[in-house]
């Protein structure tokens, strides 16, 4: 169980870093374009979580 709380604590630091990084360059990009669209970012960032946690089911570094 505590190597299993490791895991989410790691792979839930490595999502959130992600969903910033994913919101940042949509905002940025879309402020380009001349309007954010909020549900695109939203819907992009969410889906970058998704796919770090799934990632960090194949392993973290972090965790020996």
């Amino acid at each position: 169980m505590e190597s299993f709380k490791k895991w989410l604590r790691a792979a839930g630091v490595r999502a959130v870093k992600t969903l910033a990084q994913t919101a940042i360059a949509g905002i940025g990009t879309a402020v380009m374009l001349g309007e954010v669209n909020w549900l695109a970012v939203v819907s992009a960032a969410l889906m970058a979580v998704i796919l770090s946690l799934l990632t960090s089911v194949a392993g973290l570094p972090e965790i020996k």
